[in-house]
């Protein structure tokens, strides 16, 4: 029978090596760097909307625009400090007042700007570009967030899915206020609201089975 020493001996030999996690909120600000770095592209590819500096004096618009920014960045945050199991999860808490301000906010919008709605309010070329818009941003930034919480994330896969999903529904959000005429109040909510039910939804739907197919071997040795 092998003894204790050479046993404990014999297994740390075999040990491969462990990097430690960096800092959630570290990696959260590495992730809202590249956010950034998609929007500034976006900026110089496609320019910001002609009528920006005009919409941003009027207070509904730059609220709401805040609030969105607002938004992604404090779920980032929640996203990358719910994935350890160390961390409390009130922390899912934290986007919740910005979250707040920014849907109360479209809606104000939408109820003060109903009557202006023409049928020449947004034009099909318009509504394609935003599209575009939202892919550009939300499927970088949604591959990157999930390659990034891979390993620390099946731990708690719905609570991170979802606040991961927020985040990259506000910035998307953030991305059209700047770069598309949006005052319709058909596109405020298929776009602004749509696009962050759209992806809360598919995060706390398919959360586990997403993190099993980026890693693995973590969640395989959990089960």
């Amino acid at each position: 029978m092998i003894k204790t020493p050479d046993l404990i001996a014999s297994l740390a030999t075999n040990l491969t090596p462990v990097r430690r996690l960096r800092p959630p909120v570290r990696r959260a600000a590495r992730w809202l760097l590249l956010a950034a770095v998609v929007l500034t592209l976006l900026a110089v590819s496609q320019g910001l909307r002609p009528d920006l500096a005009q919409k941003l004096q009027q207070p509904a618009f730059a609220i709401s625009m805040a609030a969105s920014l607002l938004t992604g960045v404090l779920a980032a945050i929640a996203a990358f400090l719910v994935s350890l199991p160390d961390r409390s999860r009130l922390w899912l808490l934290l986007p919740v007042p910005a979250l707040g301000v920014w849907l109360s906010n479209i809606g104000y919008q939408c109820l003060a700007q109903w009557i202006g709605v023409g049928p020449e309010g947004v034009s099909l070329g318009e509504a394609a570009r935003c599209f575009a818009t939202l892919v550009l941003t939300s499927l970088p930034l949604s591959l990157s967030m999930l390659v990034m919480l891979r390993y620390a994330a099946p731990l708690r896969p719905t609570a991170v899915t979802l606040m991961g999903s927020l985040a990259v529904a506000a910035i998307t959000a953030t991305a059209l206020s700047l770069f598309h005429a949006m005052d319709a109040t058909a596109m405020i909510l298929m776009w602004n609201v749509g696009t962050a039910a759209l992806f809360v939804g598919l995060g706390g739907l398919f959360g586990r089975k997403i993190f099993r197919w980026v890693a693995p071997r973590t969640l395989s040795t959990r089960d």
